[in-house]
């Protein structure tokens, strides 16, 4: 299937953008249960452009969790606005809600929760704390394709969410790849032109924007192994469900506790 994608896209020459970005943003951002989806160069890119879209730069601050990948900082520095690390829940090693509270200060301007491991953060109550304070939520799933808190997908509890589909992820592509979902159209609209150039149409330029557009080749590969990703991830649970037993009884091996309201996809 892949290889047949692979060789449509190669027959019609349109490599970059395309029906087949679009055909994969559509289906992506349905299978999250968002209005929106951006098909972008990368997970890095995906989370600064959502800063930049929201006008989050020098002096803000940006909360998010001290345990991730570099490019959850990276992209905050990048965006010129400064992250906030805060601690981890010593069980699932993720955000610790308490922690972001305190952190909090009138500079705060956003939280990045990151569903490391592809265990969703505790959503419901960083949820509450971005209402309680006027914060934007900004998910980095760039390890949680597939993951649900409380039923409810990973890339539908914040104002956006930036996804990686790096060859490494459980929904990965042929190359560098990423996503970002959102329930704004401005968000969406604003994120579509900083992503090709600043450009609504060709070669018009309102903004100075960006080079970081998905070519045509990685979204076909996407689309046909997005039917295939519930099923994939099912199976990593059941393997990860072996894990979990087989340590259960060794002291000496503690292992990272997978919170019972939460889809996590291992």
């Amino acid at each position: 299937e892949i290889e047949a994608a692979i060789s449509e896209v190669v027959t019609s020459g349109r490599f970059i953008q395309g029906p087949w970005v679009q055909q994969f943003e559509k289906e992506f951002a349905a299978y999250c249960g968002q209005t929106w989806c951006v098909g972008v160069n990368s997970g890095t890119d995906a989370l600064e452009l959502i800063l930049k879209a929201m006008n989050i730069g020098p002096g803000d601050e940006v909360i998010t969790v001290s345990h991730t990948f570099f490019a959850t900082v990276e992209s905050i520095i990048h965006a010129g606005a400064t992250p906030v690390l805060v601690e981890i829940d010593a069980e699932t090693l993720l955000m610790d809600p308490c922690a972001v509270e305190a952190a909090i200060t009138p500079k705060t301007k956003a939280l990045v929760p990151v569903h490391l491991y592809g265990q969703p953060a505790n959503m419901i109550a960083l949820r509450t704390i971005a209402n309680k304070h006027g914060l934007f939520l900004l998910e980095d799933a760039a390890q949680a394709q597939g993951a649900s808190c409380a039923g409810k997908k990973i890339g539908s509890w914040g104002e956006a969410s930036s996804f990686s589909f790096y060859p490494g992820k459980n929904l990965g592509a042929y190359g560098d790849a990423g996503g970002i979902t959102t329930r704004s159209e401005e968000i969406y609209r604003t994120i579509k032109r900083l992503q090709d150039h600043g450009s609504p149409t060709k070669y018009h330029h309102s903004d100075v924007g960006y080079n970081s557009r998905m070519d045509s080749l990685q979204a076909a590969v996407l689309s046909v192994k997005l039917k295939y990703l519930d099923q994939w991830n099912q199976k990593r649970r059941t393997i990860g469900s072996r894990y979990e037993t087989g340590f259960e009884d060794i002291p000496e091996i503690r292992r990272v506790k997978q919170a019972p309201d939460r889809y996590g996809i291992y």
